[in-house]
C-alpha cells in the first residue's frame, strides 16, 4: 500500500498546496526542535557550572520562543489538515460523480458509490489531519535532525544511521499485513452498506409480503462479519504500534547507553550529551507517529485509489467515444462481419484470483448467447469485467475495442442491480440518447412491456416502481440505446429475475427480435424461458467450461 498515491498529487490541486505549505512548516519545526535542545542543554550545562541564572536570560527566551513556534506549527498542521481534507474530498466527490455520468453507472450498484462518496472519502480526514503532516515530517524534518545529532556527536549520529532503516522495514512488513487486513474491512462495509441500501430500496414490497423480518438475519449477518474484520484490523494496529514503540525505544536506549559510557569516563562533554539526549527521540518521533498514524489512514487511502480509478475509467470511456466519434466509417472498429464480442481466456478476476474458468467466445452480430451457471458462478462477475468494473485476464474485446471502460460506449448493457435516477420513466429510458426521435421511446416502452406513463415520475434509486417495473425500465433504456446509437451488442444481466413468466416471455421474444435486426446479444441468466431464445449458451464452471 503506497503511503502517498502519486495520482493524487496530479490531480489534486489542493493536496499540492497541502504538501507545499506542510514542507514548510516541517522545516520551521525542526529548527525549533534543535533551539529547544540546544537552549535547554546550554541552561543546564551553565546552570551546573556556576553560571548565575541572572545571565542565562536569553537562553530561556530562545527555549520559550521554541516551545511557541513548534505549538503554533503543531496548530497550523491541524488547520491545514483538516481544511486540505475538505477541498480534497470536494474535489474527488466532484470527479468521481462526472465519471459516472460519463461511464453510465457501475454493475457494484448505488450502496458501492454511496460508501465511497460517504464514510469512504470521509476517512481522508485521519490521512490528511494525522497521516501527511508525519510523513512529511518524517521526510523533511528527520534528515535535518539526525543531520544536527552528527555534527554534535559523529557516534550517535553512526548509531542512529544504522538503527533508522530498521524501523522502516518493519513498517513495510507490517504494511503488507495492514492492506490485505484493510481491503477485507473496506470491503465487508461496502457489502453492508450494499445490503441495507437494497432492503431500504424494497422495504414496501418486503411489507407487503410480510418479508421485512426475514432481512435482519442478512443485515446482522453483514454486520458481524463487518464487526470480525475491523477487529482484525485493530489487532494488526496494536501489534504494529507495539513493534515500532518497541523499535524506537532500544535505538533511544543504544544512544543513551553509549552518552552515558562516555560521560562517565570523560570522553564527552556535559553540553554535547544533552544536546543528543533530547534530539534523539525527536529524530524517532515522525516515524513513530507514521506508523502509529498510518492505520488510521488506510481507509482513506483505499477509497482515495477506488475514485481515482473510477475518474480514470471515466476519462478513458470518454476517450475511446472521441476516437470513435471522429474515426471514419471505414476504419470503424466493429467493421460489418467481425465479431460484436470475443474472448480468448477471459476470466474475472477477485483478490487475484480467477472467479470461475477461463472462457473463450466469439458473438457474431445478430447472435444471442446465454451466459448460464449456477449463483455464484460468475457470470455477473465476468460481465463486470467485460466493462471495466472489475480486474480480468485474457484478452478480449468489445465490438473491436480492448475490454474495459473504452469498450462501454460499444455496448449498451443493463446490470443485474437497475440503476435508475429521479425523474421520469421517459428520462430514466433516454439516459444518454437524449436526442434520439420521440418514437422510439414509444417504441421501447411498448416492446419491453414496461407499461408505465412515460411522465411517471420515478424517485431516487427507482422509489415508486416496483422491482419489475426497475428491471423493464433498466432493460428497456438498454434496448433504446442500442437503437438509437446503432450499436452492435447488447449485454443484459440477469434482466429478468424479479419479472413474471408473461413478462420474462415478452422480454424473450423482445431480445430475440433485437437480434434477427443484426444485434448481437450476450444475457446472462438461470431463467428458462431467455435462456431458450439464446442460440447457444455458455455454461460457467469453476474446473472447466463446457458450451453448448
Amino acid at each position: 500500500m503506497k503511503p502517498l498515491d502519486p495520482r493524487l498529487i496530479r490531480r489534486s490541486g489542493a493536496a499540492r498546496g497541502f504538501l507545499a505549505a506542510g514542507g514548510a512548516v516541517a522545516l520551521v519545526q525542526a529548527v525549533a526542535v534543535i533551539g529547544f535542545a540546544y537552549g535547554l542543554a546550554r541552561i543546564v550545562t551553565d546552570l551546573v557550572s556556576g553560571v548565575p541564572l541572572t545571565e542565562l536570560g536569553w537562553a530561556m527566551l530562545l527555549l520559550v520562543g521554541c516551545v511557541l513556534v513548534r505549538a503554533l506549527a503543531a496548530w497550523v498542521w491541524e488547520w491545514s489538515g483538516a481544511a486540505g481534507a475538505v477541498r480534497v474530498k470536494a474535489e474527488l466527490r466532484r470527479a468521481v460523480l462526472e465519471s459516472v455520468d460519463r461511464g453510465g453507472g457501475d454493475p457494484g450498484g448505488t450502496g458501492r458509490l454511496a460508501t465511497l462518496l460517504g464514510p469512504g472519502l470521509d476517512a481522508l480526514d485521519d490521512y490528511f489531519g494525522r497521516y501527511l503532516p508525519q510523513l512529511v515530517l518524517t521526510v523533511v524534518a528527520m534528515p535535518i535532525l539526525l543531520v544536527a545529532v552528527w555534527l554534535a556527536d559523529p557516534l550517535s549520529g553512526l548509531i542512529l544511521v544504522i538503527v533508522l532503516p530498521l524501523l522502516p522495514i518493519f513498517m513495510a512488513l507490517i504494511g503488507l499485513a495492514t492492506k490485505q487486513v484493510q481491503q477485507r474491512q473496506w470491503e465487508g462495509l461496502q457489502q453492508l452498506s450494499t445490503a441495507f441500501l437494497e432492503i431500504v430500496g424494497g422495504l414496501s414490497t418486503l411489507v407487503v409480503f410480510n418479508r421485512a423480518e426475514r432481512q435482519l438475519g442478512r443485515i446482522r449477518r453483514a454486520t458481524d462479519a463487518y464487526r470480525g474484520k475491523t477487529m482484525r484490523v485493530l489487532r494488526v494496529t496494536f501489534l504494529s504500534g507495539f513493534v515500532l514503540e518497541f523499535g524506537a525505544s532500544l535505538s533511544i536506549a543504544l544512544v543513551a547507553v553509549s552518552i552515558g559510557l562516555r560521560l562517565v569516563s570523560g570522553e564527552m562533554g556535559l553540553f554535547a550529551g544533552l544536546f543528543v539526549l533530547v534530539l534523539a527521540p525527536e529524530v524517532f518521533l515522525p516515524l513513530r507517529n507514521v506508523g502509529a498514524a498510518f492505520h488510521a489512514s488506510t481507509e482513506g487511502l483505499e477509497a482515495s485509489g477506488e475514485a481515482l480509478d473510477r475518474i480514470e475509467a471515466g476519462e478513458r470511456a470518454d476517450a475511446s467515444a472521441v476516437r470513435a466519434a471522429t474515426t471514419p466509417a471505414s476504419a470503424t472498429p466493429g467493421a460489418e462481419g467481425s465479431a460484436a464480442l470475443r474472448l480468448e481466456r477471459f476470466a474475472a478476476l477477485r483478490d487475484g484470483r480467477a472467479v470461475a474458468a477461463p472462457v473463450d467466445l466469439e458473438l457474431a452480430p445478430g447472435e444471442v448467447v446465454a451466459l448460464v451457471g449456477p449463483s455464484g458462478a460468475g457470470k455477473s462477475s465476468l460481465i463486470a469485467a467485460l466493462l471495466g468494473f472489475a480486474e480480468a485476464d485474457g484478452e478480449a474485446w468489445v465490438d473491436g475495442v480492448p475490454a474495459g471502460p473504452a469498450a462501454r460506449p460499444r455496448a449498451a448493457w443493463a446490470g443485474q442491480q437497475p440503476l435508475l435516477r429521479a425523474g421520469t420513466v421517459a428520462s430514466n429510458i433516454r439516459l444518454g440518447s437524449e436526442r434520439a426521435p420521440e418514437a422510439l421511446l414509444e417504441e421501447a416502452i411498448a416492446e419491453l412491456g414496461v407499461a408505465l406513463d412515460p411522465a411517471h415520475p420515478v424517485g431516487p434509486e427507482g422509489a415508486g416502481l416496483s422491482g419489475g417495473q426497475q428491471q423493464r425500465v433498466a432493460v428497456a433504456r438498454a434496448w433504446h440505446r442500442v437503437r438509437a446509437e446503432g450499436l452492435r451488442l447488447l449485454i443484459l444481466d440477469e434482466p429478468s429475475s424479479a419479472l413474471d413468466a408473461d413478462h420474462e416471455a415478452r422480454l424473450a421474444a423482445a431480445v430475440r427480435r433485437l437480434a434477427d435486426g443484426g444485434t448481437a446479444v450476450l444475457v446472462a441468466s438461470h431463467r428458462p424461458a431467455l435462456v431458450a431464445a439464446a442460440d447457444r449458451t455458455v455454461e460457467l464452471r469453476e474446473a472447466a467450461r463446457v458450451a453448448h
